[in-house]
């Protein structure tokens, strides 16, 4: 819906009961954009998605409406004990906020009228104790604040459910936070199996999102085909954004100095605001940064060092919302957060955010800067402080992307069969469920509109016990009644304890062969480690070997590089649009460098195109200018697949692949070349990955050719090919686990009772090997489609794959050279990027970038360091 064609205030106020427009008239003056376009449609009972920053009335867009509504059947004393609206939120945190953005707003409306009746609001979460949900049974709340999770559970109880027949309204909020996970196919589904088999007539669905894209798809995720308008305000707010290098040379700066001017450029920016919000990547990090800002403050005595505070999802809910309060509060000056505090808390006024190295996407950028300024009439103020050269490129187009509203894509997935599980046997349990309804009324979520008779009638005959697994304790949860599926007995219990998508993570405890215990690590730190992989424990270097159940065994590896990062598995990945939009940058300054352009027309050109300081611009010229000379022109961009043979100290030959497409495209991409490589020459491969490309390492300078092999991969078979090569991972034993748990295959809680994890993991491990025999067996094939779709990118792969087979995307190949060329550093430097050895890193950078020079000149190519000319 344009936000041009709207109604006037007038017109708004019109709509209200006058007490209720006297209220928000004195409280707010006028509308919002958005709150304009969205209450007369939600008074006229039609589905709508309202996509807004923070700050810009969303709440109160879809609540002005409800409330008036119900206001006005509270005046005629026409308030039923039933539950008219349903707001979801994916946070407990959210849900708590809401209630007093609820409840406040009624208390303040009662003061303009007297009403013989009262609306009820109640919050029933995972926290909502058994007395409470006994009220509530009895004197349901007119608006019941809620999870998925509780949602769904409030279906299938037999009493609480009557409450829900009448529902008029469902809200759902942080619908970004939703749509691109599997919490999300769960709601989806569950408000069809709610719509089909509960309701009396179709609730309103309205959709409250964040920046998010393509919101026609998000729509359809919303309500499913159902008509639905979209409220488009995303880029209402003002934006005041700008990317800072903290040094003049990024390459030549010790790791000393760079550090001293991130921190320098911190406490200024701190010093110049009232309140400082810090994202940075990676939990570790927000603990890091604040205890390093508290010495600072301390050491200047700026102000107390307890006004600055750490929020992240390690620590416990309580300093988490003692944080928050305190934030909203007035009481904080700096909060260093990692991801946790970008969904819609209300964290109260922000004057700056600062973002420590790149957030990896567009949307992610626009989500954390829209916490400052927090009204719609603000002005959003956001600084990017960046690392080094690949981070400033990355940062200073994100930044451009995001003031041209450019925003990449959300990745929704398609037709889970763990959640399809607990929507069968779900429907079970609201009434007796006739095979082929249940069919048509899921296809109806977007999430599952794909969703094959085929692979339907797969998990139904899993549920119902047809593949034999009873030997292995996986008993059947359904069966067939006269009308259709009915559940077994302690099918409802089953369903109460262990629905939901969320997995459980565990610690790991890792074990030297001598049985030594050394320390834990991270599941999800695991699952991405192969036979051979180092990393860091508690100081020391150490090579994975086998995991076997909940145990990780290793041997000591002192003096080796670590070849994963520890917070590797915490990184975001890059987004596939803007990796694109990076890449084709490259490619436009190379080929002004190739036509002959001054630098300082170049420079300007970048300066103004980026909208960056002229030192940040002449850092980017000269690092693609560098690019340029060392590969005679042959710079990647998006249509030009370098891969670049080097030949290590330590006589390994590596195939560097330069392939900005985003992460999870890459990890798929690199698994299949790696397996096509280590099977043409039987040889073991070394895979490391970046979000600007990718390293296949062999033992030996061994004579390949790469582009070739490539050639020969037909993108038609790399689905089921990467398939089989992710059945040999330590990630399929991990993933496998949770779909288990979420296909009620492995229960964590049973009559009353934890499972722990560790048996779980064991069982999971024996019943794998089971299912691996028996084809199409739904449970290992949705563990296989979420690691190739969801976790990374199988279709982008094919899609590169495809390009380079029509000639679309040109391959070529360089070397072997003795160093590698300056877009490689980058890559091979993640061995160095551990915490640790984080000097380590800036060194062999700039070692790396000498090396670079002093080859060029050997090339007849003298490079002036102080960048100001290029001779031959």
């Amino acid at each position: 819906m344009s936000l041009a064609k709207q109604i006037s205030d007038e017109e708004v106020f019109g709509l209200l009961r006058p007490y209720v427009a006297q209220w928000f008239r004195e409280k707010y003056g006028s509308f919002t954009p958005p709150q304009k376009a969205s209450i007369p449609t939600i008074k006229a009972n039609e589905n709508v998605l309202i996509s807004s920053p923070t700050g810009s009335g969303k709440t109160m867009a879809a609540f002005v409406g409800i409330l008036d509504s119900l206001l006005e059947l509270a005046e005629k004393n026409a308030l039923e004990d039933k539950v008219y609206a349903v707001y979801i939120s994916p946070l407990r945190a959210l849900n708590n906020d809401m209630y007093k953005n609820l409840f406040l707003p009624l208390e303040e409306i009662k003061t303009k009228v007297s009403l013989p009746q009262e609306i009820r609001i109640g919050v029933r979460t995972s926290d909502t104790s058994p007395n409470e949900k006994q009220k509530m049974l009895r004197r349901p709340p007119h608006i019941l604040i809620t999870t998925p999770e509780s949602f769904a559970i409030s279906l299938v109880s037999p009493k609480f459910s009557q409450r829900l027949k009448d529902v008029r309204w469902v809200v759902v909020d942080e619908i970004h936070e939703l749509a691109g996970s599997k919490r999300g196919a769960y709601l989806s589904g569950f408000l069809e199996l709610f719509e089909s088999f509960l309701s009396n007539t179709p609730p309103v669905r309205i959709g409250l999102s964040a920046t998010i894209s393509p919101l026609e798809e998000v729509a359809k995720f919303l309500v499913g085909d159902r008509d639905c308008k979209i409220v488009d305000a995303r880029f209402l707010k003002g934006m005041d954004l700008r990317v800072i290098s903290p040094v003049r040379d990024l390459i030549h700066s010790s790791e000393e100095e760079v550090s001293r001017g991130i921190y320098r450029t911190i406490m200024d920016e701190i010093k110049k605001h009232r309140t400082t919000l810090i994202f940075t990547n990676t939990r570790s990090a927000a603990e890091r940064v604040s205890y390093r800002i508290r010495k600072m403050v301390e050491e200047e005595k700026l102000f107390d060092a307890d006004l600055v505070g750490a929020h992240h999802s390690s620590l416990s809910r309580d300093v988490r919302l003692e944080i928050e309060n305190k934030l909203k509060n007035g009481e904080l000056k700096v909060v260093v957060s990692s991801t946790s505090l970008e969904l819609g808390i209300d964290i109260g006024y922000i004057d700056l955010v600062l973002l420590l190295s790149s957030p990896k996407s567009v949307s992610r950028l626009l989500q954390r800067i829209g916490r400052a300024g927090h009204h719609i009439r603000q002005i959003s103020k956001g600084r990017v402080i960046v690392v080094d050269r690949d981070d400033l490129v990355e940062c200073a187009i994100l930044t451009k992307l995001a003031r041209e509203k450019k925003i990449d894509n959300v990745h929704i997935p398609r037709k889970p069969l763990d959640v399809l599980v607990q929507l069968v046997l779900a429907s079970s349990l609201m009434a007796e469920q006739d095979v082929e309804r249940l069919y048509s009324a899921i296809k109806r979520s977007y999430s599952f509109s794909n969703l094959t008779r085929e692979e339907f009638d797969s998990v139904v005959d899993y549920l119902l016990g047809k593949f034999g697994l009873d030997s292995r304790n996986v008993y059947p949860k359904i069966r067939l009644g006269d009308k259709g599926i009915r559940p077994k007995r302690g099918g409802r219990m089953i369903f109460y304890l262990n629905s939901g998508t969320i997995p459980e993570e565990s610690l790991i405890p890792v074990f030297t062969e001598g049985n030594k215990y050394v320390g834990n690590l991270e599941e999800e730190f695991v699952e991405i480690l192969s036979p051979g992989d180092i990393f860091i424990l508690g100081g020391r270097t150490y090579e994975f070997l086998l995991s076997k159940g909940n145990r990780v065994l290793v041997k000591p590896a002192e003096g080796q590089r670590p070849t994963v990062p520890s917070w590797f598995s915490e990184m975001l990945p890059l987004a596939i649009e803007s990796a694109i939009e990076i890449s084709s940058f490259r490619g436009r300054i190379a080929r002004m460098i190739g036509e002959g352009k001054s630098q300082e027309e170049i420079v300007t050109y970048i300066e103004n195109f980026l909208d960056i300081s002229k030192s940040a611009a002449r850092s980017i010229y000269t690092y693609i200018l560098e690019e340029y000379l060392f590969t005679d022109g042959n710079v990647p961009d998006d249509k030009n697949l370098l891969i670049e043979i080097y030949d290590d100290e330590e006589d390994r030959r590596n195939f560097i692949f330069h392939a900005l497409f985003g992460r999870r495209a890459l990890d798929a991409l690199s698994r299949i070349v790696a397996w096509k490589l280590g099977s043409d020459l039987n040889m073991d491969v070394r895979t490391s990955i970046t979000d600007n490309g990718f390293v296949l390492t062999i033992g030996e300078k061994k004579d390949y050719d790469i582009a070739k092999a490539i050639a020969e991969i037909n993108p038609n078979d790399v689905y089921d090919l990467l398939g089989n090569i992710v059945l040999r991972t330590e990630m399929v034993k991990r993933r496998f686990r949770h779909t288990a748990e979420r296909s009620l295959m492995l229960l964590k809680r049973y009559k009353g009772r934890e499972t722990s994890i560790d048996r779980r993991q064991l069982n999971s491990e024996v019943l794998m090997n089971v299912v691996k025999e028996i084809p199409n067996f739904p449970v290992l094939k949705e563990t296989l489609r979420e690691i190739l779709e969801d976790y990374m990118d199988i279709h982008s792969a094919k899609w590169i794959l495809e390009r380079i087979a029509k000639g679309d995307i040109k391959l070529t190949v360089i070397g072997p050279n003795p160093i590698p060329s300056p877009f490689a550093h980058q890559i091979l430097a993640k061995e160095y990027s551990d915490i640790v050895l984080a000097s380590d890193k800036r060194e062999f950078l700039r070692k790396m970038h000498d090396k670079v020079l002093q080859f060029l000149r050997e090339k007849g190519i003298d490079v002036d360091l102080s960048y100001t000319t290029v001779s031959e």
